[in-house]
C-alpha cells in the first residue's frame, strides 16, 4: 500500500515527539567531544610541525598521514568489530588516538610527531567505524535520518567551537592543545564506557542475526549507490573544501586567510540549517528524495565555486554547498543502516563506506590541486562537483532503501 507525502510527512512529525533513546544522548555527547577535540588541534598542527625546522610539505605530510593511516586501518577497524563488538572497538579507538595525541604533545623531533599523529589516525578510524555501527544498532528504524542528522549536528557544533578553543589554547603554548583534545578523548571515552547500557540490551527479538559481509552488501544497489556517493562526499566535503578552497581564495580573489575562514564557517551554517530537518524528512520521504537533491546542490555550488570572481559570490555559493551537504549527510548513514538492518553486525561493510570517503578525501585535492596548476581553478572545481553530480545519478537507478528491503540470502549464514 502507497502512501501520499501528507500521510508520510505526518509520520515523521510523529516520530519526531518521541524522545531520543537515553544510549543515543551519550553517542552524542561523545561526538561533541571527539569534534571539540580535533577543533583544538587542527588550527595549529601545522604550525606545530614547522617548530621542527621542516617546510611547508613536510607539515602538510603530518595532516596526511592521519587520514592515510585512516584508510588502510579502516579493514582491521571492521574485523576488530566483528570480533569484539562496536562498543569495545569504540572505547580502544578513543584511548589510542587520545595516547597518540598526548604523545604528540611531547615529541622532540618531527619523525616522532609523524609516528605519533600516524597512530592516531589507526584508533580514528576504529571509533568512526564502531560509532556508525552502534547508532545503526542503537536508533530505532523508523528514526536513523533523525539520529544520523543528531550525529552529525554534534559533530558540527563541536567542529565550530574547537578551534576558537584551540586558538585560545595556543597563547599558551602549541603543546597545550594536544593535550586538551587527549583530555576530551579521555572524558569521552568514559562516558561511552560508563554511561552506554550495553549492545546485549540492543537487539531484543530473538536471537542475532548473522554479520552481513561484503559480497552481501555489494549485491545491493542502495550499497553500491552509498559507497560511490561517499566516495564522492569525500572528494568534495572533506578533501577539496579543506585543502584547495583556502588556494583559490588567495590565489584567484587575492584574499587572505580570514577568507578562506569565512567560506568554511559559512558552509558550516548552511549545513546547520539543512541539518535541523534533513534527518526527519529523510524518515518521513525517503533516502532517495534527500540524498539525490543534496548531491546535486552540494556538487553545482562547488561548480560554480571556481567561477566566482569576488567575495561575496564565492561565500554564497559557499553556504549553498554547506546546506547541500546537510541534505545528504544523514539520509546517506541512514541508508547504509537501512542496508544492515537492526540487530545485525557489519563492521566490514561500514569499513568499506568510510574507506570510500577516505580514499576521495585524499585523491580530491590532488586532482584538483593538478587541474588547477594546468587548467585553471574553474576547471578544477567543475570536475569536482561534477563527481558528485555522477553520484547523484548512480542514486537515481539504486533502490529506495527505506521502505524496499532487500530480499535476504536463504543461502545460509554469510558472516
Amino acid at each position: 500500500m502507497t502512501t501520499s507525502p501528507e500521510s508520510r510527512m505526518a509520520e515523521g512529525a510523529r516520530t519526531t515527539k518521541v524522545r531520543l533513546p537515553r544510549d543515543i544522548k551519550v553517542m552524542l555527547v561523545a561526538a561533541f567531544l571527539i569534534a571539540l577535540g580535533f577543533g583544538l588541534v587542527a588550527p595549529v598542527l601545522p604550525q606545530f610541525a614547522t617548530t621542527f625546522d621542516v617546510g611547508a610539505t613536510a607539515a602538510a605530510v603530518i595532516v596526511s598521514i592521519f587520514a592515510f593511516m585512516r584508510l588502510i586501518f579502516a579493514p582491521a577497524g571492521g574485523a576488530l568489530i566483528g570480533r569484539f563488538g562496536e562498543r569495545n572497538v569504540y572505547v580502544s579507538g578513543l584511548l589510542i588516538v587520545a595516547a597518540s595525541t598526548a604523545a604528540c604533545a611531547f615529541a622532540q623531533n618531527y619523525w616522532q610527531l609523524l609516528i605519533f599523529r600516524g597512530l592516531g589516525g589507526a584508533g580514528s578510524v576504529m571509533f568512526t567505524v564502531a560509532a556508525m555501527g552502534l547508532l545503526i544498532k542503537l536508533a530505532p528504524p523508523e528514526r536513523r535520518g533523525q539520529v544520523s542528522g543528531a550525529y552529525a549536528s554534534s559533530f558540527l557544533i563541536g567542529s565550530v567551537l574547537g578551534p576558537v578553543v584551540g586558538g585560545l589554547l595556543a597563547g599558551f603554548g602549541l603543546r597545550v592543545p594536544f593535550l586538551a583534545y587527549a583530555g576530551a578523548l579521555l572524558v569521552a571515552a568514559l562516558v561511552v564506557r560508563t554511561s552506554l547500557s550495553g549492545e546485549g540490551n540492543i537487539s531484543r527479538e530473538g536471537p542475532a542475526a548473522p554479520a552481513m559481509n561484503l559480497k552481501e552488501a555489494l549485491a545491493d544497489s542502495a550499497y553500491r549507490a552509498a559507497v560511490f556517493s561517499s566516495f564522492g562526499n569525500g572528494w568534495v566535503t572533506f578533501g577539496v573544501r579543506m585543502a584547495t578552497i583556502p588556494l583559490f581564495a588567495a590565489a584567484a580573489l587575492r584574499s587572505g586567510p580570514g577568507t578562506a575562514a569565512w567560506a568554511l564557517a559559512v558552509f558550516a551554517v548552511g549545513n546547520a540549517l539543512s541539518l535541523t530537518f534533513s534527518g526527519r524528512l529523510a524518515d518521513a520521504w525517503g533516502r532517495k528524495p534527500l540524498l539525490i537533491p543534496g548531491l546535486l546542490v552540494t556538487g553545482l555550488a562547488t561548480g560554480v565555486i571556481g567561477l566566482t570572481s569576488g567575495v561575496p559570490a564565492f561565500l554564497a555559493a559557499s553556504a549553498v554547498a554547506g546546506f547541500g551537504s546537510g541534505l545528504l549527510g544523514p539520509a546517506q548513514q541512514a541508508a547504509v543502516a537501512d542496508v544492515i538492518g537492526r540487530g545485525r553486525s557489519g563492521g566490514k561493510v561500514l569499513a568499506v563506506f568510510q574507506m570510500a570517503s577516505d580514499t576521495g578525501a585524499i585523491i580530491g585535492p590532488v586532482v584538483a590541486g593538478l587541474l588547477a596548476d594546468r587548467f585553471g581553478y574553474g576547471w578544477a572545481f567543475g570536475i569536482t562537483g561534477g563527481v558528485l553530480v555522477l553520484t547523484a545519478a548512480a542514486w537515481l537507478m539504486a533502490r529506495e532503501p527505506l521502505r524496499n528491503p532487500q530480499p535476504q540470502s536463504t543461502t545460509g549464514s554469510l558472516g
